[in-house]
């Protein structure tokens, strides 16, 4: 007993260590060069959404280097996705109690290493090691890079432009990865889709220290039971997505996912309304207009994955684009996505999160219906150039109203943690809106085969069933917009009715972070200590809270309590 209790007090000391509160060497060396922090921040969420896709396009070259198989090749990507998912909401917890700074360079090191380690394979198992690696690295430098921003700009028009700058950056790197993986496979060999991250990251190491600035530090004890739970819902629903897409819904693994996912997830929700630093605050959850954002990128994700993935095939395999003309092809749709969402963070404060929101997700859906209607005889520029564009403005708008909703207002204890859940929803929602649009894409194009038009020959054959599948792939995609509209709707308040200029629901006042609509008796949501109260008290906060959000959710509003008798 004695040797344990000495062993939990050195750990215990070790922990304090590493959690103390930040020091003079934590401020950065060169204060006051904001257009080089936000650089730094924004290339780093860049590299990280770039290496999401851009992987996609040297697959065939890689399966011949390295002899893969048709079955494990997928797991490229799949590997990099699982590690990333699974860890992202231990990543942004860890930066809000270890230093957001600190973290930031700590992943994107082991980025760097696996990078490397991953372009030097002569193996199948040598770079899905690599690919894991790199997803562990991804999921703490991602979280930690933007919670900095609100660390290193102030509430207001200079935070809302760099989280404009920010998103609008991520959203687009998804989309120039299928450039430079068309770039990087037409004029070099694939190992460079890997070696290309090792440069870019040792410039941010430097950059880092120079520019941005340590966040405070928070000390608590860690939440290793959440972090475990957290682990296994994330790791347990982003595999049963993936199988579902290559597998189908209907194999016992992917059946098996789901109701683990849902048992781990009743467990975590227990495990963090006890515990004193949750991975998961549950008040991040209290504020209807946060909620509503949370549960919209989950929904909105999904058309845009499965549209970056539908139209690379439609131009490779019925327009015969070559795999560089394909990226290229996508350039309108980026430079659309980045204006609007720079024009939409300066419209934020005249009009509010909801219109921006609204337009966003009517655009995206228009889009989305013309490329329903493609055809055997459509071109680029009349069925492809046009929508795409059209989404971009809508997924630029959106998207950036939706951040800067989830982020405005969070304290800063929780700012790592909100900003794990933020890329978590996203990463969740591009794995489940792909798995369900592949399996309409697939059951309609099975139908289409049966039922040919007389006269194709072989070639026109396999343009008309690919076409008419992803139509009705589009199709479906139509109603994910339509639920986000109702989401929004019904989630996110007038700007009247929200009762602030800015509109900004989440971030209004520093009362709505305490809890002052949370139907919460006064003591507990005035913004004291927990510990003022006592560990009972503090449950009970824990579990309202929890309770409150469900209301809010489903529309209900909980009775406040009388300050009169």
């Amino acid at each position: 007993m004695a040797g344990r209790h000495v062993t939990g007090m050195a750990r215990d000391a070790l922990w304090n260590k590493l959690a103390a509160g930040p020091g003079p060497r934590d401020e950065a060396r060169l204060p006051g060069h904001a257009t080089a922090t936000l650089l730094t921040i924004v290339i780093c969420q860049f590299m990280i959404g770039l290496d999401a896709t851009v992987v996609n396009i040297a697959l065939p070259k890689i399966r011949a280097a390295l002899h893969f198989t048709p079955t494990s090749l997928a797991w490229v990507v799949s590997a990099y996705i699982l590690a990333f998912g699974g860890l992202l909401l231990l990543g942004g917890r860890t930066g809000d109690i270890l230093g957001r700074r600190r973290m930031f360079m700590s992943g994107l090191s082991l980025f760097a290493v696996a990078s490397l380690f991953g372009g030097l394979a002569t193996s199948v198992t040598w770079l899905l090691s690599a690919r894991v690696a790199q997803g562990v690295g991804a999921a703490f430098a991602a979280p930690s890079a933007l919670a900095l921003v609100t660390a290193n700009f102030r509430e207001g028009k200079e935070r809302d432009r760099a989280l404009a700058v920010v998103t609008g950056s991520y959203a687009a790197s998804l989309i120039v990865g299928l450039i430079a993986g068309g770039m990087i496979t037409a004029w070099a060999s694939w190992r460079w889709v890997m070696f290309i991250n090792v440069p870019i990251t040792i410039a941010l190491l430097v950059l880092a220290p120079l520019f941005i600035s340590e966040a405070e530090r928070h000390r608590a004890r860690f939440d290793l039971t959440g972090a475990l739970l957290s682990i296994g819902v994330m790791t347990a629903l982003v595999y049963g997505f993936l199988q579902a897409a290559s597998s189908g819904w209907h194999g016992a693994v992917t059946i098996a996912m789901f109701p683990a996912a849902a048992v781990l997830l009743a467990a975590l929700i227990v495990a963090e309304t006890r515990a004193e630093q949750p991975i998961i605050p549950l008040r991040l959850l209290r504020h209807r207009g946060r909620s509503a954002s949370y549960l919209n990128l989950l929904i909105l994700t999904g058309p845009m994955a499965a549209m970056n993935f539908f139209v690379t095939q439609l131009l490779q395999n019925v327009l015969g684009f070559s795999p560089l003309t394909a990226g290229l092809a996508f350039l309108p749709m980026g430079v659309a996505l980045m204006a609007a969402g720079g024009l939409s963070m300066q419209l934020l404060r005249r009009t509010g999160h909801r219109p921006i929101v609204i337009a966003g997700i009517v655009l995206v859906g228009g889009g989305l219906f013309w490329l329903s209607r493609f055809s055997v005889s459509s071109t680029y520029a009349s069925g492809i150039l046009v929508p795409s564009v059209i989404m971009g403005l809508g997924v630029g708008s959106s998207f950036t109203a939706v951040n800067e909703m989830i982020l405005s207002g969070v304290s800063g204890r929780d700012s790592g943690a909100a900003s794990s859940l933020l890329e978590a929803m996203q990463w969740l929602g591009s794995v489940l809106g792909l798995s369900i649009l592949v399996t309409v894409f697939g059951a309609a194009s099975r139908h289409a085969a049966s039922h040919l038009p007389p006269g194709l020959n072989a070639p026109g054959t396999t343009r008309y069933v690919l076409v008419h599948g992803m139509s009705v792939g589009f199709t479906g995609a139509i109603g994910f917009t339509g639920l986000a509209l109702a989401v929004t709707l019904l989630g996110i308040r007038r700007p009247a009715a929200a009762g602030n200029a800015a509109a900004g629901e989440p971030g209004t006042t520093a009362a709505a972070e305490s809890g002052a609509d949370s139907g919460l008796p006064a003591h507990l949501s005035s913004g004291q200590p927990a510990d003022s109260v006592g560990p009972r008290w503090h449950h009970r906060r824990a579990v309202a809270g929890g309770v409150a959000a469900l209301w809010r959710a489903i529309g209900i509003s909980p009775a406040r309590r009388s300050s009169t008798p």
